[in-house]
């Protein structure tokens, strides 16, 4: 007889979301978890990160209070006191998650999980940080055996770990990952980031408002390569104007040890950098170091990922997988959702995901956030396009905001209007972009936004000024010359 209905592995956005579905859709739910519930998210990434980002944007508003008529004198920061506010609300957002399991009747056991058949694991004591004594435990290896435990079916949600750069001298002190970040007691005066896709950049953004003489290394033609190249070539712009080093088309072979940190970096900018701290950025890699996957009978693919379909199931009998470890979006809101397909298809409903309006968001200053296809993508997938601009600028909100930098851009089916994809780069960014994803998911067209009427004055008309635009309708700026 099982122990559970379901073992969850993995207490991130995805995990612990499944095992409070799973326990609501009646099932008895085990969640092994190595360190405190939320994961990477809550522990080590979004939360902590956006915590920090948002006392750097205090300082930065009260920087510029004058341009308010505010004065402030004897500014400053104090960078202990915004890793202590930090912690708080970590602890107080996964003191909640524990909480929310408890409340649902989970059984949480504190452990690495290690397969031994499909539905078998064995738990094990986590050993220490990889980072350090205050480190994350979630890339930590396992040590003594503590318990066995058998399930109907598992859930493997262990996430993703920050991917390694394969240059000489990535291993020297000061070479650090974002999660040796965390670790950082003081600003650092001279910093150099590897990798301007979403990590590096907001990890730019941060540490140049606090005062650091910041460079960014991308190997691609531009920062966050991944959005619409409007909107990398915009943030290049702005972290240039800010003072940020932008080194893009170039990559970095070697990292030596002197008086300071001597980075070479090759490409486009060939140059060498000094720098206090090296921040390498470049992606991340499946969480599955000794979770036994070969003795569940579980495949991987080329880069080490557990591919799945659209109900999470992997190739083995009652054993599914969601969140990063599934590499098909590495975002925690995706984990989520995967997570409670996962779940009502074990408690016997025939749901599944659709990945068709996945929006994103990076939280750099300016943030972007974007939904749907890119105007390359959406060229190269056949359509014929209508796209257009908006700018925050031309929008009264963001006047009296005081931020109106950046844009918003749609683009649309030419024959039939439907929205394709919504790409914005300015303030509030990653709050406007539900309104693109909903267009999309609800297949509505660029008349369908204009004529919604939008409340005024915010910054969300920027979605009806956009479609307005692209209608050959531009009511706030002017028309293009016909």
């Amino acid at each position: 007889m099982p122990e559970f209905d379901l073992l969850v592995i993995g207490g991130g956005p995805g995990g612990y979301v499944a095992a409070i579905r799973a326990a609501q859709r009646g099932l008895s739910v085990g969640l092994v978890e190595k360190e405190r519930p939320g994961g990477v998210c809550l522990n080590w990434g979004c939360i902590p990160t956006k915590a920090m980002l948002r006392s750097a944007e205090v300082f930065q508003t009260v920087r510029d209070a004058a341009d308010y008529g505010v004065y402030a004198d004897n500014l400053r920061f104090d960078f202990p006191a915004v890793r202590q506010r930090k912690d708080g609300i970590v602890k107080e957002l996964t003191d909640g998650v524990a909480g929310l399991l408890a409340a649902n009747g989970v059984t949480v056991i504190e452990g690495h999980a290690r397969f031994t058949g499909p539905t078998t694991v064995d738990v094990h004591e986590v050993g220490p940080s990889p980072v350090g004594p205050d480190g994350p435990r979630y890339a930590a290896a396992p040590t003594a055996q503590i318990r066995q435990i058998t399930a109907r079916d598992v859930i493997v949600a262990t996430g993703s770990v920050p991917a390694r750069l394969p240059v000489p001298g990535v291993e020297l002190p000061g070479v650090i990952t974002s999660d040796g970040a965390f670790g950082l007691t003081s600003v650092p005066d001279r910093l150099v980031i590897v990798g301007g896709s979403a990590v590096g950049a907001e990890w730019a953004s941060l540490f140049a408002t606090f005062g650091s003489d910041v460079t960014i290394v991308e190997m691609q033609d531009r920062l966050v390569p991944a959005e619409d190249g409007d909107i990398g070539a915009a943030l290049g712009r702005s972290f240039t104007k800010h003072g940020i080093t932008v080194l893009t088309g170039t990559t970095v072979a070697s990292i030596a040890q002197g008086e300071a940190l001597r980075v070479t970096v090759e490409g486009k900018h060939a140059r060498e950098l000094d720098a206090d701290v090296v921040l390498v950025g470049v992606g991340r890699r499946p969480n599955t170091a000794d979770l036994g996957l070969d003795r569940a009978g579980i495949a991987t693919d080329e880069r080490g990922f557990i591919p799945v379909d659209d109900q999470l199931r992997t190739g083995v009998d009652h054993v599914y997988a969601i969140g990063d470890v599934t590499g098909r979006a590495l975002l925690a809101h995706v984990a989520s959702h995967q997570g409670l397909t996962a779940a009502d298809v074990i408690a016997g409903h025939d749901h599944r995901i659709d990945y068709t309006a996945i929006p994103a968001a990076t939280f750099t200053h300016p943030e972007i956030a974007s939904v749907g296809l890119t105007e390359a993508a959406a060229r190269a997938a056949g359509h014929d396009i209508v796209t257009a601009r908006f700018p925050f600028a031309a929008l009264g909100r963001a006047k009296t905001f005081g931020d109106a930098e950046g844009f918003i851009k749609i683009i649309a089916g030419q024959q039939h209007q439907e929205v394709l994809g919504v790409h914005i780069i300015g303030p509030s960014a990653s709050d406007l972009i539900t309104e693109g994803a909903l267009a999309i998911t609800l297949e509505a067209t660029l008349d369908e936004l204009a004529d919604t009427i939008h409340a005024h004055p915010t910054l969300g008309e920027i979605g009806m000024e956009a479609a307005l635009t692209a209608l050959g309708l531009p009511v706030h700026i002017a028309p293009r010359q016909r």
